[in-house]
């Protein structure tokens, strides 16, 4: 497995701040709306942008042993 290059590091960071804003926004719709089964596809959405979360974060330990001590100049 090779280390994750800054380009891909912010990518990841990135998504991960996207995936953050869509759990946050779906939960906010799974707890106003008053339609059940719109209340519901908010609630299935929340569960898959968190497992998008944590798949990116689960990346990111992956690689967290080849990344440098210290930073690169």
């Amino acid at each position: 497995m090779q280390a994750i290059t800054a380009k891909e590091l912010e990518y990841i960071a990135d998504s991960m701040s996207n995936e953050d804003l869509l759990i946050k926004q779906c939960a906010i719709g799974a707890a106003t709306i008053t339609n059940q089964q719109l209340r519901q596809a908010c609630s299935h959405m929340v569960d898959v942008h968190t497992q998008h979360y944590n798949t990116l974060l689960s990346s990111l330990q992956q690689h967290q042993p080849l990344a440098p001590a210290q930073p690169q100049a």
